[in-house]
């Protein structure tokens, strides 16, 4: 989190989530139209780790729906209303709630199980598939 929207911001979350991650290539990065996500250094970025970039369609909110959704929830659930003191209050508070929302909140869509439990089912149906 940084007081500005500036290129470097979404290149280094990229960075980070790529070290944690290491996809495959062929990753598709969905986004909005922001500048920060269209500039050519974000988009060097993307093809230097094998990724794809998917944008919105201009006036089609419907794209991002499960993203603003997410925002939506945190912002209801633990924001609003609430005066920080500091900005690192502020994203201890936002980085509390997205580990739970990960790791414990029940998602009707995912069958009743967490991101990350629905995520290791998944790899481990995958790894079955393949054995």
């Amino acid at each position: 989190m940084q007081p500005h929207m500036r290129t470097e911001l979404v290149s280094d979350a990229l960075r980070m989530a790529w070290f944690r991650r290491r996809p495959q290539a062929g990753l598709i990065l969905h986004s909005d139209r922001g500048s920060q996500y269209c500039s050519h250094d974000f988009q060097d970025l993307l093809k230097g780790y094998g990724m794809r970039s998917s944008m919105s369609r201009r006036g089609n909110c419907w794209d991002n729906a499960p993203t603003e959704s997410l925002w939506g929830s945190l912002k209801r659930a633990r924001i609003l209303g609430q005066r920080f003191a500091t900005r690192r209050e502020a994203m201890d508070e936002v980085i509390d709630w997205l580990s739970f929302y990960n790791h414990s909140r029940l998602h009707s869509t995912l069958g009743y199980v967490s991101p990350m439990q629905f995520e290791r089912d998944w790899y481990a149906a995958q790894n079955q598939r393949v054995a």
